[in-house]
């Protein structure tokens, strides 16, 4: 029996940010890993993904340089190469940012974690005692109850996972997507711009249903110029093999055959097989587990953060919430987190970011509230580069103007959502951003010509969006 000031189950972005904090508080912490050394970030979500998604861009602009007198300047694609340097960069990350943090204080155990009682852990039989536990299991792929999925082989977001034999090695010539959320769309886009035919089905009316309409809506159009073919309202019913091949059949009876087929249908959290049920820790219907504004669960001493109790699921919020956890474990502080000003992004390209509130939770909340969208094309930088898709809304309150959220679908969103947040941070209104000098010609300046539409007729502008 070992004993450590904080055990944490898992080894990912929120495992490493508390036990950092508790190390850095001057006590122990042991994380449990059964797959990967840094969990999903690292190994096999955001790192891999934006890696080659970036690659993806690079040779489609390649191909289509979008100014006048450039010529197409791409060869041939080797695939592999890519795989090769995209694992290269994962390996390099994991021991710079993950390995490297270990250290007398910081330990991992290897092997399959499982809560004993509100204390104690066992990891492949051998037990560890914590003062207090914190769960950080995190979330993987959700598998859709569609008949005949069980029968054919799929992909999931593993796809991209380094040195677990998940790893697609081959471009496929064509690949059906189940779901239109951000992983369909991010990964969607890359494969077809590597050469891919893809289709993308999705069961509610635009892309990203789970963000903003005029968003989901734009970006469509942006992937339908592209050559994907995205099927909104369509509800896959059924999968069936055709030879090496699978068939994707829909509720109106369309079948689609593609070489390979992505599963990306959402995220279901780690904790089944865990032990929570034997140390009493409540979970909701959907298994993400309950915690209190505190992050507490529903156990004394035993703590939960991270996309394993669900809400907004992104690496830095992970972070975040694991700095909060440790705190208020360790040292009896009573830290929330607070997401009110929490930006996210959708890494396709143009990228989307958003930040506070969306139209639908305005209304729910019963704020009176105005908002102005704002085309791409009047953005002085966006038309010198060529780059004018997509769209900009802002919400405000009808009578203070004080900013309550920030949608944006355009070239460089999601540096440009970093200044949106820190202004609802600190309660910044529509006519703080117009008084604020941005530099011309910026993507930056989006942010003012979407406060000054509140003020005037935004198609009227002189350059400096004065």
């Amino acid at each position: 029996m070992s004993d450590y000031d904080l055990v944490i189950l898992g080894s990912g972005s929120t495992a490493f940010a508390a036990a950092i904090r508790a190390a850095d508080l001057g006590f122990t912490a042991v994380m449990t890993e059964d797959r990967t050394l840094g969990g999903t970030c690292v190994n096999r979500g955001c790192l891999p993904s934006k890696n080659l998604i970036a690659a993806a861009q690079a040779w489609h602009d390649a191909g289509r340089p979008r100014y006048p007198g450039l010529p197409i300047t791409r060869g041939a694609l080797d695939f592999g190469g890519l795989i090769r340097q995209k694992n290269k960069v994962v390996e390099a990350m994991r021991a710079k940012k993950y390995a490297s943090v270990l250290s007398d204080r910081i330990t991992v155990l290897e092997g399959h974690a499982e809560l004993v009682d509100a204390g104690t852990v066992r990891v492949d039989g051998r037990s560890v005692r914590g003062r207090q536990v914190l769960i950080a299991t995190g979330a993987r792929p959700q598998t859709p109850a569609i008949q005949g999925l069980d029968s054919v082989p799929y992909l999931t977001s593993d796809l991209l996972t380094v040195g677990e034999g998940l790893e697609l090695q081959e471009l496929p010539a064509s690949l059906a997507i189940l779901g239109g959320g951000y992983i369909a769309c991010e990964l969607g886009q890359m494969f077809a711009r590597f050469g891919t035919k893809v289709t993308i089905f999705e069961r509610s009316d635009r892309l990203l249903s789970a963000f903003e309409p005029e968003i989901g809506y734009a970006l469509r159009g942006v992937f339908e110029r592209e050559g994907i073919d995205a099927r909104t309202e369509s509800l896959v019913v059924e999968v069936r093999p055709r030879g090496s091949r699978v068939a994707v059949v829909t509720s109106t009876g369309d079948e689609v055959i593609a070489d390979r087929l992505l599963v990306a249908t959402g995220r279901q959290p780690n904790t089944d097989g865990i032990g929570l049920e034997l140390g009493g820790v409540e979970t909701d219907e959907q298994g993400f587990v309950a915690v209190d504004d505190e992050l507490r669960t529903s156990v004394g001493g035993v703590w939960a953060a991270g996309d394993v109790r669900g809400g907004q699921m992104a690496t830095p919020v992970g972070a975040h919430d694991g700095v909060i956890a440790a705190d208020n474990a360790l040292t009896g502080r009573h830290k929330r987190p607070d997401y009110t000003a929490i930006p996210r992004a959708v890494f396709t390209d143009p990228p989307v970011a958003t930040v506070g509130l969306s139209d639908a939770e305005v209304a729910d909340q019963g704020i009176a509230c105005t908002c102005q969208v704002v085309p791409m094309e009047l953005v002085p930088r966006a038309a010198a580069t060529y780059r004018t898709e997509g769209l900009i809304k802002m919400i405000a309150e009808r009578d203070t103007g004080k900013i309550v959220g920030v949608h944006m679908l355009g070239l460089d969103a999601h540096e440009v959502i970093h200044e949106a947040a820190m202004a609802m941070r600190f309660g910044a209104t529509v006519d703080d951003v117009i008084d604020q000098v941005h530099i011309y010609p910026t993507m930056a300046e989006a942010l003012k010509i979407a406060a000054l539409a509140f003020r005037k007729d935004v198609t009227k502008l002189s350059c400096c969006a004065e």
